[in-house]
């Protein structure tokens, strides 16, 4: 487990554009945390590390929004919102488990319902202290994480 801070949006958005930057098809990142802790504003960061097309918003009343990448190379990113899910069927329902041998499958509110869906993925919690600097720890569920995670974090 390794947490850093993220003092500003900006922090954020480029830890997450750091992150993206080195995802790959079959990825599966959950992020936790509650209202406001910066979930979303990561997802932007992945997005624009990815590289894909179209506006990044909190994908709640639709639950999952496809983004391609906009060079047509690199995986596809599925973001999906887990937040109005009622359990383990309505995530089946959503195939994210096909998703994942073309896509990185990004899931909010998915801690419970979505570590089912791949052998390894990274648990991300955000965190806002009352300082208003966002904490981010990551937990990494399997050995794919270990090299991309000291990539990542240049540690």
């Amino acid at each position: 487990m390794r947490t850093a801070e993220l003092p500003k949006e900006s922090d954020t958005l480029e830890f997450g554009r750091r992150l993206g930057a080195v995802l790959r098809a079959g990825d599966l990142v959950l992020l936790d945390g509650p209202l406001g802790a910066g979930k979303t504003v990561l997802a932007r960061g992945i997005a624009a590390g990815m590289g894909v097309t179209g506006r990044v918003t909190s994908p709640t009343f639709v639950i999952a929004r496809v983004h391609r990448p906009e060079s047509g190379d690199g995986p596809v990113l599925v973001h999906v919102d887990a937040y109005r899910l009622g359990g383990l069927d309505d995530i089946d329902d959503l195939d994210l488990d096909t998703d994942l041998t073309e896509a990185a499958v990004v899931v909010e509110w998915g801690e419970g319902l979505a570590e089912r869906l791949a052998d390894s993925h990274l648990m991300l919690r955000l965190r806002r202290r009352p300082d208003d600097v966002r904490e981010i720890t990551l937990e990494p569920h399997g050995e794919s994480w270990d090299a991309r995670l000291v990539e990542l974090l240049g540690r």
